[in-house]
Protein backbone atom coordinates (compact mmCIF):
# COMPACT_ATOMS: atom_id res chain seq x y z
CA UNK A 1 0.00 0.00 0.00
CA UNK A 2 1.49 3.37 -0.97
CA UNK A 3 2.35 6.02 1.24
CA UNK A 4 -0.66 8.20 0.06
CA UNK A 5 -3.03 5.59 0.75
CA UNK A 6 -1.93 4.78 3.92
CA UNK A 7 -1.98 8.22 5.52
CA UNK A 8 -5.43 8.45 4.02
CA UNK A 9 -6.42 5.93 5.74
CA UNK A 10 -5.83 7.24 9.10
CA UNK A 11 -8.47 8.97 11.00
CA UNK A 12 -8.69 12.79 11.84
CA UNK A 13 -9.49 12.20 15.73
CA UNK A 14 -9.51 8.89 18.23
CA UNK A 15 -10.46 8.47 21.59
CA UNK A 16 -9.59 6.50 24.04
CA UNK A 17 -10.33 6.07 28.10
CA UNK A 18 -8.23 4.89 30.46
CA UNK A 19 -8.26 3.20 33.99
CA UNK A 20 -6.15 4.35 37.38
CA UNK A 21 -3.71 1.28 35.89
CA UNK A 22 -3.64 3.31 32.57
CA UNK A 23 -5.44 0.40 31.38
CA UNK A 24 -7.61 0.79 28.04
CA UNK A 25 -11.39 0.08 29.23
CA UNK A 26 -12.28 -0.51 25.59
CA UNK A 27 -10.74 -1.21 22.23
CA UNK A 28 -9.68 1.48 20.33
CA UNK A 29 -9.81 1.90 16.20
CA UNK A 30 -6.50 0.75 14.62
CA UNK A 31 -4.19 3.33 13.12
CA UNK A 32 -3.12 5.67 15.73
CA UNK A 33 -1.93 2.92 17.72
CA UNK A 34 0.63 -0.17 16.86
CA UNK A 35 -1.84 -2.98 15.79
CA UNK A 36 -5.04 -3.52 17.44
CA UNK A 37 -5.68 -2.14 20.88
CA UNK A 38 -8.38 -4.30 22.93
CA UNK A 39 -9.84 -3.97 26.13
CA UNK A 40 -7.26 -4.26 28.98
CA UNK A 41 -4.16 -3.49 27.39
CA UNK A 42 -1.99 -1.15 28.81
CA UNK A 43 -1.00 2.37 27.66
CA UNK A 44 2.58 1.38 27.35
CA UNK A 45 2.25 -1.22 25.71
CA UNK A 46 0.68 -0.05 22.65
CA UNK A 47 3.22 2.53 21.74
CA UNK A 48 6.13 2.23 19.87
CA UNK A 49 8.32 5.42 20.29
CA UNK A 50 10.16 5.58 23.60
CA UNK A 51 10.23 9.07 24.17
CA UNK A 52 6.35 9.37 23.02
CA UNK A 53 5.56 6.80 25.38
CA UNK A 54 7.76 8.41 28.66
CA UNK A 55 5.88 11.93 27.66
CA UNK A 56 2.37 9.94 26.88
CA UNK A 57 2.39 8.20 30.23
CA UNK A 58 3.37 11.39 32.00
CA UNK A 59 0.63 13.32 30.54
CA UNK A 60 -2.16 10.61 30.99
CA UNK A 61 -0.61 10.21 35.15
CA UNK A 62 -1.06 13.89 35.67
CA UNK A 63 -4.70 13.68 34.25
CA UNK A 64 -5.49 10.69 36.62
CA UNK A 65 -3.88 12.96 39.87
CA UNK A 66 -7.22 15.41 38.16
CA UNK A 67 -4.16 18.17 36.04
CA UNK A 68 -5.43 18.04 32.37
CA UNK A 69 -2.48 17.93 30.05
CA UNK A 70 -1.83 17.79 26.36
CA UNK A 71 1.30 16.14 23.98
CA UNK A 72 1.75 16.21 20.09
CA UNK A 73 2.60 12.70 18.74
CA UNK A 74 3.41 12.03 14.94
CA UNK A 75 1.91 9.36 12.71
CA UNK A 76 2.99 8.65 9.19
CA UNK A 77 3.66 12.36 8.32
CA UNK A 78 0.73 13.81 10.40
CA UNK A 79 0.90 15.08 13.73
CA UNK A 80 -1.84 15.14 15.87
CA UNK A 81 -2.51 16.77 19.43
CA UNK A 82 -3.45 14.37 22.66
CA UNK A 83 -5.39 16.21 24.95
CA UNK A 84 -6.24 14.23 28.55
CA UNK A 85 -8.61 14.98 31.19
CA UNK A 86 -9.64 13.60 34.20
CA UNK A 87 -12.83 11.40 34.01
CA UNK A 88 -14.71 11.35 37.40
CA UNK A 89 -17.16 8.85 36.34
CA UNK A 90 -14.68 6.10 36.09
CA UNK A 91 -11.67 7.54 38.56
CA UNK A 92 -9.48 7.34 35.21
CA UNK A 93 -8.59 9.63 32.80
CA UNK A 94 -9.93 10.52 29.07
CA UNK A 95 -8.12 11.19 25.78
CA UNK A 96 -8.29 12.97 22.55
CA UNK A 97 -5.95 12.54 19.67
CA UNK A 98 -6.85 15.29 17.07
CA UNK A 99 -5.05 15.60 13.88
CA UNK A 100 -3.41 18.81 13.81
CA UNK A 101 -0.86 18.32 10.68
CA UNK A 102 -2.24 21.43 8.88
CA UNK A 103 -2.26 23.78 11.21
CA UNK A 104 1.41 22.79 12.26
CA UNK A 105 2.53 23.37 8.61
CA UNK A 106 1.30 26.71 9.63
CA UNK A 107 2.78 27.60 12.46
CA UNK A 108 1.67 30.94 12.48
CA UNK A 109 -1.77 30.14 12.18
CA UNK A 110 -2.89 29.90 16.05
CA UNK A 111 -6.71 31.42 15.47
CA UNK A 112 -7.34 28.57 13.32
CA UNK A 113 -6.20 25.74 15.80
CA UNK A 114 -8.14 27.59 18.17
CA UNK A 115 -11.13 27.47 16.22
CA UNK A 116 -10.68 24.32 15.37
CA UNK A 117 -10.55 23.10 19.15
CA UNK A 118 -13.45 24.92 19.98
CA UNK A 119 -15.55 23.15 17.48
CA UNK A 120 -15.40 20.05 19.22
CA UNK A 121 -16.18 21.54 22.29
CA UNK A 122 -19.23 23.11 20.56
CA UNK A 123 -20.03 19.78 19.90
CA UNK A 124 -19.86 18.37 22.78
CA UNK A 125 -23.01 17.53 24.83
CA UNK A 126 -22.23 19.29 28.14
CA UNK A 127 -22.50 22.72 28.79
CA UNK A 128 -18.72 24.11 29.04
CA UNK A 129 -17.17 27.58 30.00
CA UNK A 130 -13.46 28.18 29.83
CA UNK A 131 -12.37 31.06 32.81
CA UNK A 132 -9.69 33.18 33.42
CA UNK A 133 -7.72 33.77 36.96
CA UNK A 134 -10.55 35.90 37.76
CA UNK A 135 -13.43 33.77 36.66
CA UNK A 136 -14.33 35.61 33.70
CA UNK A 137 -15.72 33.62 30.88
CA UNK A 138 -12.82 33.18 27.72
CA UNK A 139 -14.98 30.59 26.13
CA UNK A 140 -19.03 29.33 26.58
CA UNK A 141 -20.45 26.93 24.04
CA UNK A 142 -23.74 26.14 22.76
CA UNK A 143 -25.45 23.90 25.17
CA UNK A 144 -24.18 26.27 27.93
CA UNK A 145 -26.12 29.04 26.48
CA UNK A 146 -28.99 26.96 25.39
CA UNK A 147 -29.20 25.84 29.13
CA UNK A 148 -28.96 28.97 30.59
CA UNK A 149 -30.54 31.83 28.56
CA UNK A 150 -27.11 33.75 28.76
CA UNK A 151 -26.03 34.54 25.37
CA UNK A 152 -22.22 34.15 24.28
CA UNK A 153 -22.11 38.12 24.33
CA UNK A 154 -23.62 38.71 27.50
CA UNK A 155 -21.46 35.43 28.93
CA UNK A 156 -17.70 35.94 27.54
CA UNK A 157 -15.81 38.79 29.84
CA UNK A 158 -18.35 38.49 32.50
CA UNK A 159 -18.15 36.52 36.29
CA UNK A 160 -19.77 33.53 35.49
CA UNK A 161 -20.31 33.48 39.20
CA UNK A 162 -22.39 36.16 39.81
CA UNK A 163 -24.37 35.40 36.42
CA UNK A 164 -25.84 31.85 37.61
CA UNK A 165 -24.61 30.91 40.46
CA UNK A 166 -24.83 33.76 42.74
CA UNK A 167 -27.19 31.64 45.31
CA UNK A 168 -28.08 28.32 46.51
CA UNK A 169 -30.94 26.67 45.70
CA UNK A 170 -32.92 27.90 48.58
CA UNK A 171 -32.37 31.41 47.79
CA UNK A 172 -29.78 32.02 50.65
CA UNK A 173 -26.72 34.04 48.83
CA UNK A 174 -23.48 31.93 47.79
CA UNK A 175 -20.34 33.83 48.03
CA UNK A 176 -17.93 33.33 45.22
CA UNK A 177 -15.34 32.76 48.01
CA UNK A 178 -17.44 29.23 48.74
CA UNK A 179 -17.70 28.13 45.14
CA UNK A 180 -15.63 25.07 43.92
CA UNK A 181 -15.64 26.73 40.75
CA UNK A 182 -13.20 29.52 42.08
CA UNK A 183 -11.34 26.82 44.43
CA UNK A 184 -9.84 25.12 40.99
CA UNK A 185 -8.56 28.21 40.01
CA UNK A 186 -7.00 28.94 43.60
CA UNK A 187 -5.91 25.41 44.46
CA UNK A 188 -5.24 23.89 40.73
CA UNK A 189 -7.21 21.22 42.16
CA UNK A 190 -10.32 19.71 40.39
CA UNK A 191 -13.17 20.21 41.98
CA UNK A 192 -16.46 18.09 41.46
CA UNK A 193 -20.34 18.87 42.77
CA UNK A 194 -23.49 17.14 42.18
CA UNK A 195 -26.24 18.62 44.56
CA UNK A 196 -25.76 22.81 43.99
CA UNK A 197 -27.69 24.78 40.86
CA UNK A 198 -27.02 27.13 38.27
CA UNK A 199 -29.76 29.82 37.60
CA UNK A 200 -31.02 30.51 34.44
CA UNK A 201 -31.28 34.48 32.77
CA UNK A 202 -35.28 34.15 33.84
CA UNK A 203 -34.36 33.79 37.16
CA UNK A 204 -35.34 29.98 37.25
CA UNK A 205 -32.57 27.47 38.57
CA UNK A 206 -31.83 23.73 37.76
CA UNK A 207 -29.89 21.09 39.62
CA UNK A 208 -26.20 20.73 38.23
CA UNK A 209 -23.64 18.09 38.26
CA UNK A 210 -20.50 19.91 37.25
CA UNK A 211 -16.59 19.56 37.16
CA UNK A 212 -14.38 22.63 37.33
CA UNK A 213 -10.85 21.69 36.51
CA UNK A 214 -8.05 23.51 36.37
CA UNK A 215 -5.74 24.97 33.15
CA UNK A 216 -2.03 25.15 33.18
CA UNK A 217 -0.20 27.53 30.83
CA UNK A 218 3.43 25.39 31.39
CA UNK A 219 3.97 25.31 34.81
CA UNK A 220 1.39 28.21 35.58
CA UNK A 221 -2.02 28.16 36.57
CA UNK A 222 -3.92 30.09 33.80
CA UNK A 223 -7.03 29.61 34.32
CA UNK A 224 -10.29 26.86 35.04
CA UNK A 225 -12.62 24.96 32.25
CA UNK A 226 -15.98 24.17 33.76
CA UNK A 227 -18.47 21.48 32.37
CA UNK A 228 -21.84 20.87 33.58
CA UNK A 229 -25.49 19.15 32.87
CA UNK A 230 -28.62 20.10 33.51
CA UNK A 231 -30.29 17.08 36.02
CA UNK A 232 -33.82 18.16 36.19
CA UNK A 233 -34.72 14.65 35.49
CA UNK A 234 -31.99 12.60 37.29
CA UNK A 235 -33.11 14.48 40.43
CA UNK A 236 -37.02 13.88 39.71
CA UNK A 237 -36.00 10.65 39.03
CA UNK A 238 -34.24 10.19 41.94
CA UNK A 239 -37.16 11.66 44.35
CA UNK A 240 -39.66 9.56 42.44
CA UNK A 241 -37.91 6.64 43.28
CA UNK A 242 -37.03 7.59 47.04
CA UNK A 243 -41.07 8.21 47.63
CA UNK A 244 -41.65 5.16 45.95
CA UNK A 245 -39.49 3.50 48.29
CA UNK A 246 -40.87 4.80 51.29
CA UNK A 247 -44.43 3.62 50.67
CA UNK A 248 -42.91 0.63 49.26
CA UNK A 249 -41.23 0.26 52.96
CA UNK A 250 -44.00 1.35 54.78
CA UNK A 251 -46.47 -0.94 53.11
CA UNK A 252 -44.08 -3.70 54.19
CA UNK A 253 -44.13 -3.28 57.25
CA UNK A 254 -47.77 -2.86 57.71
CA UNK A 255 -48.47 -5.86 55.69
CA UNK A 256 -45.84 -7.88 58.04
CA UNK A 257 -47.28 -6.37 60.75
CA UNK A 258 -51.17 -7.54 59.71
CA UNK A 259 -49.81 -10.81 57.96
CA UNK A 260 -48.50 -11.75 61.59
CA UNK A 261 -52.07 -11.43 63.13
CA UNK A 262 -53.73 -12.94 60.70
CA UNK A 263 -51.57 -15.88 59.94
CA UNK A 264 -51.61 -16.45 63.96
CA UNK A 265 -55.84 -16.05 63.35
CA UNK A 266 -55.93 -18.74 60.70
CA UNK A 267 -53.45 -21.21 62.64
CA UNK A 268 -56.12 -20.84 65.52
CA UNK A 269 -58.89 -21.56 63.25
CA UNK A 270 -61.42 -19.76 65.19
CA UNK A 271 -64.00 -19.20 62.39
CA UNK A 272 -66.88 -22.01 63.17
CA UNK A 273 -68.58 -20.36 60.51
CA UNK A 274 -71.84 -18.57 61.72
CA UNK A 275 -73.59 -18.31 65.14
CA UNK A 276 -75.42 -21.64 65.18
CA UNK A 277 -78.50 -22.41 67.52
CA UNK A 278 -81.81 -21.06 68.28
CA UNK A 279 -81.85 -21.70 72.14
CA UNK A 280 -83.55 -19.17 74.57
CA UNK A 281 -79.95 -19.04 76.23
CA UNK A 282 -78.15 -17.99 72.67
CA UNK A 283 -81.17 -15.72 71.68
CA UNK A 284 -80.66 -13.42 74.61
CA UNK A 285 -76.55 -13.50 74.18
CA UNK A 286 -77.94 -12.16 70.36
CA UNK A 287 -80.42 -9.12 71.61
CA UNK A 288 -77.50 -7.86 73.75
CA UNK A 289 -75.15 -7.99 70.86
CA UNK A 290 -77.43 -6.22 68.77
CA UNK A 291 -77.79 -3.62 71.62
CA UNK A 292 -73.78 -3.05 72.35
CA UNK A 293 -72.92 -3.17 68.64
CA UNK A 294 -74.34 0.31 67.75
CA UNK A 295 -72.26 1.72 70.39
CA UNK A 296 -68.25 2.23 71.14
CA UNK A 297 -69.32 0.57 74.46
CA UNK A 298 -66.28 -2.05 76.22
CA UNK A 299 -67.56 -5.59 76.42
CA UNK A 300 -66.75 -7.48 78.69
CA UNK A 301 -67.53 -11.40 77.37
CA UNK A 302 -67.35 -14.34 79.90
CA UNK A 303 -67.91 -18.14 79.52
CA UNK A 304 -66.36 -21.22 79.99
CA UNK A 305 -63.52 -22.33 77.39
CA UNK A 306 -64.83 -23.22 73.63
CA UNK A 307 -68.28 -21.65 74.19
CA UNK A 308 -67.42 -18.95 71.33
CA UNK A 309 -66.29 -16.37 73.03
CA UNK A 310 -64.50 -14.86 69.96
CA UNK A 311 -67.57 -15.33 67.44
CA UNK A 312 -68.94 -13.15 69.71
CA UNK A 313 -66.82 -10.36 69.76
CA UNK A 314 -66.72 -10.94 66.00
CA UNK A 315 -70.32 -10.21 65.26
CA UNK A 316 -70.19 -7.33 67.67
CA UNK A 317 -67.31 -5.63 65.91
CA UNK A 318 -69.03 -6.86 61.99
CA UNK A 319 -72.29 -5.39 63.23
CA UNK A 320 -70.95 -2.22 64.43
CA UNK A 321 -69.52 0.98 62.80
CA UNK A 322 -66.03 0.16 62.47
CA UNK A 323 -66.15 -2.84 60.55
CA UNK A 324 -64.39 -1.40 58.15
CA UNK A 325 -61.85 -1.14 59.88
CA UNK A 326 -59.49 -4.40 61.50
CA UNK A 327 -60.46 -6.78 64.56
CA UNK A 328 -57.49 -7.17 65.91
CA UNK A 329 -56.65 -9.87 68.22
CA UNK A 330 -54.53 -10.74 71.38
CA UNK A 331 -54.43 -13.98 73.17
CA UNK A 332 -53.06 -12.32 76.41
CA UNK A 333 -52.16 -15.81 78.12
CA UNK A 334 -50.07 -16.96 74.79
CA UNK A 335 -47.74 -14.05 75.11
CA UNK A 336 -44.52 -14.54 77.43
CA UNK A 337 -44.89 -11.98 80.13
CA UNK A 338 -41.70 -10.16 79.16
CA UNK A 339 -42.78 -9.26 75.59
CA UNK A 340 -46.36 -8.21 76.58
CA UNK A 341 -46.05 -4.59 76.89
CA UNK A 342 -44.06 -4.17 73.20
CA UNK A 343 -47.14 -6.73 71.22
CA UNK A 344 -49.40 -4.16 72.99
CA UNK A 345 -48.14 -0.89 72.74
CA UNK A 346 -45.30 -1.21 70.20
CA UNK A 347 -41.66 -0.48 70.89
CA UNK A 348 -39.17 2.17 69.23
CA UNK A 349 -35.93 0.96 68.06
CA UNK A 350 -33.25 0.23 70.50
CA UNK A 351 -35.59 -0.10 73.26
CA UNK A 352 -34.38 -3.01 74.14
CA UNK A 353 -31.98 -6.28 73.25
CA UNK A 354 -33.44 -7.45 69.74
CA UNK A 355 -35.49 -4.25 69.25
CA UNK A 356 -33.98 -3.68 66.05
CA UNK A 357 -36.25 -1.44 64.26
CA UNK A 358 -39.59 0.93 65.82
CA UNK A 359 -42.65 -1.41 65.43
CA UNK A 360 -46.56 -0.68 66.19
CA UNK A 361 -47.99 -2.38 68.78
CA UNK A 362 -51.88 -3.99 68.44
CA UNK A 363 -52.96 -1.08 69.56
CA UNK A 364 -52.10 0.83 67.18
CA UNK A 365 -52.88 -1.46 64.45
CA UNK A 366 -56.55 -1.54 65.90
CA UNK A 367 -56.85 2.05 65.57
CA UNK A 368 -60.35 3.42 64.38
CA UNK A 369 -61.16 -0.68 65.17
CA UNK A 370 -61.74 -3.28 67.69
CA UNK A 371 -59.11 -4.74 69.85
CA UNK A 372 -60.11 -8.15 71.11
CA UNK A 373 -58.35 -9.13 74.74
CA UNK A 374 -59.01 -12.76 74.48
CA UNK A 375 -57.52 -14.54 78.05
CA UNK A 376 -57.90 -10.75 79.63
CA UNK A 377 -57.24 -12.71 83.04
CA UNK A 378 -54.14 -13.80 82.18
CA UNK A 379 -52.56 -10.23 81.81
CA UNK A 380 -50.16 -8.99 84.06
CA UNK A 381 -50.28 -6.63 86.61
CA UNK A 382 -47.55 -4.04 85.14
CA UNK A 383 -49.81 -3.76 81.77
CA UNK A 384 -53.06 -4.06 83.85
CA UNK A 385 -51.92 -0.55 84.98
CA UNK A 386 -51.20 0.89 81.21
CA UNK A 387 -54.44 -0.72 79.73
CA UNK A 388 -56.04 1.14 82.29
CA UNK A 389 -54.38 4.76 81.75
CA UNK A 390 -54.95 3.45 77.98
CA UNK A 391 -59.11 3.23 78.68
CA UNK A 392 -58.91 6.71 80.36
CA UNK A 393 -56.77 8.72 78.13
CA UNK A 394 -56.51 6.82 74.75
CA UNK A 395 -52.89 7.59 74.26
CA UNK A 396 -50.27 4.50 74.24
CA UNK A 397 -46.73 4.81 75.12
CA UNK A 398 -44.37 2.83 73.23
CA UNK A 399 -41.87 0.71 74.80
CA UNK A 400 -38.91 3.26 74.63
CA UNK A 401 -40.77 6.28 73.68
CA UNK A 402 -40.93 9.73 74.97
CA UNK A 403 -44.44 11.17 73.29
CA UNK A 404 -47.62 9.23 73.49
CA UNK A 405 -49.40 7.75 70.34
CA UNK A 406 -53.34 8.71 70.16
CA UNK A 407 -55.62 6.11 69.02
CA UNK A 408 -58.75 5.13 68.77
CA UNK A 409 -60.22 1.86 69.94
CA UNK A 410 -63.17 0.04 70.85
CA UNK A 411 -62.30 -3.12 73.62
CA UNK A 412 -63.86 -6.23 73.22
CA UNK A 413 -62.17 -8.38 76.24
CA UNK A 414 -63.06 -12.14 76.96
CA UNK A 415 -62.12 -14.44 79.52
CA UNK A 416 -62.92 -18.06 81.16
CA UNK A 417 -61.90 -17.14 84.62
CA UNK A 418 -63.83 -15.20 87.98
CA UNK A 419 -62.63 -11.82 87.52
CA UNK A 420 -64.20 -10.72 90.48
CA UNK A 421 -62.65 -13.52 92.50
CA UNK A 422 -59.60 -12.24 90.99
CA UNK A 423 -60.11 -8.69 92.19
CA UNK A 424 -60.58 -9.95 95.73
CA UNK A 425 -57.35 -12.20 95.93
CA UNK A 426 -55.46 -9.32 94.52
CA UNK A 427 -55.11 -10.75 91.04
CA UNK A 428 -56.78 -8.15 88.84
CA UNK A 429 -56.97 -4.67 89.69
CA UNK A 430 -60.76 -3.60 90.65
CA UNK A 431 -60.82 -0.35 88.55
CA UNK A 432 -59.51 -1.98 85.43
CA UNK A 433 -62.09 -4.77 86.15
CA UNK A 434 -64.85 -2.15 86.04
CA UNK A 435 -64.06 -0.25 83.36
CA UNK A 436 -63.78 -3.39 80.90
CA UNK A 437 -67.18 -4.76 82.69
CA UNK A 438 -69.13 -1.52 80.99
CA UNK A 439 -71.27 -4.43 79.16
CA UNK A 440 -71.01 -7.84 80.43
CA UNK A 441 -72.12 -10.63 77.91
CA UNK A 442 -71.64 -14.17 79.81
CA UNK A 443 -71.82 -16.90 76.86
CA UNK A 444 -73.65 -20.30 78.01
CA UNK A 445 -72.44 -23.66 78.44
CA UNK A 446 -73.32 -25.84 75.89
CA UNK A 447 -75.01 -28.26 78.30
CA UNK A 448 -77.53 -25.14 78.98
CA UNK A 449 -78.44 -25.18 75.56
CA UNK A 450 -78.79 -28.58 74.96
CA UNK A 451 -81.39 -28.25 71.99
CA UNK A 452 -78.50 -26.36 69.98
CA UNK A 453 -76.33 -29.68 70.03
CA UNK A 454 -78.42 -31.06 67.41
CA UNK A 455 -77.99 -28.12 65.26
CA UNK A 456 -74.53 -27.90 66.01
CA UNK A 457 -73.76 -31.07 64.78
CA UNK A 458 -75.26 -31.56 61.70
CA UNK A 459 -73.83 -28.47 61.03
CA UNK A 460 -69.99 -29.37 61.86
CA UNK A 461 -70.88 -32.61 60.08
CA UNK A 462 -71.88 -30.87 56.85
CA UNK A 463 -68.34 -28.72 57.46
CA UNK A 464 -65.95 -32.25 58.40
CA UNK A 465 -67.19 -33.65 55.29
CA UNK A 466 -66.29 -31.02 53.23
CA UNK A 467 -63.11 -30.81 54.93
CA UNK A 468 -62.34 -34.34 54.59
CA UNK A 469 -64.07 -34.88 51.00
CA UNK A 470 -66.32 -36.81 52.20
CA UNK A 471 -70.33 -37.27 51.28
CA UNK A 472 -71.67 -36.97 55.09
CA UNK A 473 -74.95 -37.09 54.74
CA UNK A 474 -76.57 -37.84 58.58
CA UNK A 475 -75.73 -38.45 62.25
CA UNK A 476 -77.33 -41.81 63.14
CA UNK A 477 -80.47 -41.29 65.91
CA UNK A 478 -78.74 -43.23 68.77
CA UNK A 479 -75.71 -40.87 68.41
CA UNK A 480 -77.94 -37.88 68.31
CA UNK A 481 -79.02 -39.15 71.86
CA UNK A 482 -76.22 -39.46 73.32
CA UNK A 483 -74.87 -35.71 72.10
CA UNK A 484 -77.77 -34.31 73.71
CA UNK A 485 -77.07 -36.31 76.77
CA UNK A 486 -73.38 -35.53 76.77
CA UNK A 487 -72.28 -32.40 79.04
CA UNK A 488 -69.82 -31.29 77.13
CA UNK A 489 -67.06 -29.80 79.56
CA UNK A 490 -65.27 -28.40 76.73
CA UNK A 491 -68.53 -26.94 75.26
CA UNK A 492 -68.73 -26.58 71.40
CA UNK A 493 -64.82 -26.92 70.39
CA UNK A 494 -65.45 -30.28 72.24
CA UNK A 495 -68.29 -31.15 70.15
CA UNK A 496 -66.89 -29.74 66.74
CA UNK A 497 -63.38 -31.90 67.62
CA UNK A 498 -66.29 -35.31 68.33
CA UNK A 499 -68.03 -34.68 65.00
CA UNK A 500 -65.05 -34.36 63.13
CA UNK A 501 -62.97 -37.49 64.71
CA UNK A 502 -65.91 -39.19 63.84
CA UNK A 503 -65.85 -38.11 60.13
CA UNK A 504 -62.94 -39.04 59.79
CA UNK A 505 -62.90 -42.49 60.72
CA UNK A 506 -66.31 -43.21 59.00
CA UNK A 507 -66.62 -45.51 56.07
CA UNK A 508 -70.24 -44.35 54.63
CA UNK A 509 -72.58 -41.97 54.21
CA UNK A 510 -74.16 -42.05 58.21
CA UNK A 511 -71.87 -40.93 61.06
CA UNK A 512 -71.92 -43.32 64.05
CA UNK A 513 -70.61 -41.54 67.31
CA UNK A 514 -70.90 -44.86 69.19
CA UNK A 515 -66.69 -45.40 69.68
CA UNK A 516 -66.26 -41.75 70.76
CA UNK A 517 -68.85 -40.99 73.39
CA UNK A 518 -68.10 -40.91 76.76
CA UNK A 519 -70.69 -42.62 79.17
CA UNK A 520 -73.85 -40.60 79.03
CA UNK A 521 -75.38 -38.01 81.45
CA UNK A 522 -71.96 -37.42 83.20
CA UNK A 523 -72.51 -34.87 85.88
CA UNK A 524 -70.61 -31.60 86.19
CA UNK A 525 -69.66 -30.08 89.37
CA UNK A 526 -71.59 -32.89 91.41
CA UNK A 527 -74.66 -31.85 90.08
CA UNK A 528 -77.52 -33.76 89.04
CA UNK A 529 -80.10 -32.75 86.46
CA UNK A 530 -83.79 -32.72 87.52
CA UNK A 531 -86.32 -35.34 85.80
CA UNK A 532 -88.02 -33.13 84.50
CA UNK A 533 -84.73 -31.27 83.24
CA UNK A 534 -83.54 -34.75 81.62
CA UNK A 535 -87.47 -34.37 80.41
CA UNK A 536 -87.40 -31.30 78.54
CA UNK A 537 -83.81 -32.24 76.55
CA UNK A 538 -85.25 -35.54 75.30
CA UNK A 539 -87.90 -33.86 74.33
CA UNK A 540 -85.95 -31.06 72.70
CA UNK A 541 -83.58 -33.44 71.03
CA UNK A 542 -86.25 -35.27 69.51
CA UNK A 543 -88.08 -32.04 68.19
CA UNK A 544 -84.70 -31.31 66.74
CA UNK A 545 -84.33 -34.65 65.04
CA UNK A 546 -87.53 -34.38 63.17
CA UNK A 547 -86.90 -30.46 62.10
CA UNK A 548 -89.89 -29.71 65.18
CA UNK A 549 -92.17 -32.48 63.30
CA UNK A 550 -94.85 -33.80 66.42
CA UNK A 551 -97.29 -36.28 64.22
CA UNK A 552 -97.05 -38.33 62.01
CA UNK A 553 -94.37 -41.72 60.97
CA UNK A 554 -91.64 -39.11 61.11
CA UNK A 555 -92.53 -37.30 64.12
CA UNK A 556 -91.29 -36.52 67.42
CA UNK A 557 -94.79 -38.25 69.34
CA UNK A 558 -93.42 -41.44 67.20
CA UNK A 559 -89.69 -41.50 67.64
CA UNK A 560 -91.40 -41.10 71.52
CA UNK A 561 -93.60 -43.90 71.54
CA UNK A 562 -96.66 -41.67 72.90
CA UNK A 563 -99.55 -40.11 71.42
CA UNK A 564 -99.16 -37.09 69.63
CA UNK A 565 -101.33 -35.14 71.65
CA UNK A 566 -99.98 -36.51 75.13
CA UNK A 567 -95.97 -34.97 73.65
CA UNK A 568 -98.14 -31.72 73.10
CA UNK A 569 -99.58 -31.75 76.75
CA UNK A 570 -95.78 -32.68 77.82
CA UNK A 571 -94.12 -29.67 75.91
CA UNK A 572 -96.73 -27.10 77.21
CA UNK A 573 -96.03 -28.67 80.88
CA UNK A 574 -92.15 -28.35 80.44
CA UNK A 575 -92.60 -25.02 78.91
CA UNK A 576 -91.26 -25.98 75.00
CA UNK A 577 -92.00 -24.37 71.82
CA UNK A 578 -92.52 -25.92 68.57
CA UNK A 579 -90.46 -23.95 66.74
CA UNK A 580 -87.11 -23.67 69.20
CA UNK A 581 -85.60 -26.91 67.56
CA UNK A 582 -86.34 -26.65 64.04
CA UNK A 583 -83.13 -27.19 62.55
CA UNK A 584 -81.21 -24.44 60.08
CA UNK A 585 -78.05 -24.62 57.97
Amino acid sequence: MSSANTDAALSSTYHWQLDPELQFLAPVETGFFSGAVSNGQRLDSALIDAGERQQAIQVHRAALQGTAGTYEASRRNRTYLVVVEPNPGTAGCHAVAVDITPYKQQQGNQRALQRHIESILDAAGEGIYGLDLEGRATFVNPAAIEMTGWSAGETIGHNIHYKHHHSHADGTPYPHTECPIYAAINDGEVHEVDDECFWRKDGSSFPVDYTSTPIYDGDRLSGAVVVFKDISERKKAEQQLLEAFREVEHLKEQLQEYNAYLQEEIREEHNFGQIIGNSDALKQVMQLVRHVSRTDATVLITGESGTGKELIARSIHDQSKRNQQALIKVNCGAIAEGLVESELFGHEKGAFTHAQSTRKGRFELAHNGTLFLDEIGELPPNAQVKLLRILQDQEVMRVGGTSPVTVNVRIIAATNRNLPQMVEKGQFREDLFYRLNLFPIEMPALRERPEDITILARHFLAQAGRKFGKNMQRIDPESLIKLTHHSWPGNIRELQNMIERGVIMADGPELNLSDFMPTPMTTVAGKIPTLADMERRHIQQALAFTSGVIAGSRGAASLLDIHPNTLRSRMKKLGIEPHETIFRD
